[in-house]
């Protein structure tokens, strides 16, 4: 036996492609996978509406939902609550449809690549803060020895795309040869609305990288809309299968 998670991002309601998301429910409803894991940008703008819509979504799954933050799950249009209190209305959400996957087989571990505000403009990429970095080393240093695959969960890549000259998520290099180093298998994502599955390696240390799409109408380098159907089991084996979505 393994477990089977369906592993989607960037989902962005209030600009959803909604025949996308009837196949993911179709796909959820015929294999009742484990669980549905989304990593991040489940709202475009982060308003009550577009989180309301969300909510119901997730809901309506009827399967274990695991979350992460997105930068555009933060409020666009209140800056006191952005700056005051960021995950207010992600957390309201991840109370109410999130859950912990429990598994005999693989373990998922979050890292928080998200922050308020950036020293640049936009602020959409990546930030590894040292905080968030401690905290997901910690909790893989309390799995050392434990038999199951170990997926740290984030929004952003932690590497830019092979043979790109900059990192666009600063201190990715070094959250990647850290976690890596810390006994991690891969790490999964979203954010690029662009899918890729690689090993990378990063001062000497070697780890699966493995990104799906967008299931909104946000479309990017002429990618479709995709998710991914992802089985593991201990020991680090992780099978991976992209699902793109066709109109």
């Amino acid at each position: 036996m393994t477990t089977r998670l369906i592993h989607i991002s960037d989902v962005h309601f209030g600009v959803e492609d909604r025949s996308a998301l009837a196949m993911v429910e179709r796909i959820v409803a015929d294999e009742a996978p484990d669980a549905v894991v989304c990593t991040g940008d489940l709202t475009q703008r982060a308003t009550h509406a577009q989180y309301a819509d969300a909510a119901k979504w997730f809901a309506s799954l009827d399967v274990p939902v695991v979350l992460d933050p997105g930068n555009h799950d933060m409020p666009y249009y209140n800056l006191w609550e952005r700056f005051t209190d960021p995950y207010k209305r992600y957390r309201t959400l991840k109370e109410e449809v999130g859950s912990e996957l429990t598994s005999d087989d693989v373990v998922l571990v979050p890292l928080k690549t998200t922050v308020r505000a950036q020293a640049r403009f936009p602020w959409s990429d990546g930030v590894v803060m040292g905080a968030a970095l401690d905290d997901t080393l910690g909790r893989l240093k309390d799995l050392v020895g434990d038999p199951r695959t170990k997926i740290v969960t984030a929004h952003h890549p932690l590497l830019g795309p092979k043979g790109s000259s900059a990192n666009p998520t600063i201190r990715g290099d070094q959250a990647f040869e850290a976690i890596a180093a810390a006994g991690a298998h891969a790490v999964i994502s979203g954010h690029v609305h662009v899918p890729f599955d690689e090993v990378r390696t990063v001062g000497g240390q070697s780890m699966r990288l493995i990104g799906t799409g967008t299931l909104s109408t946000r479309l990017r380098h002429g990618a479709p809309p995709s998710f991914r159907r992802i089985s593991c089991g201990p020991g680090g084996k992780i099978t991976s299968e992209l699902c793109e979505v066709t109109h």
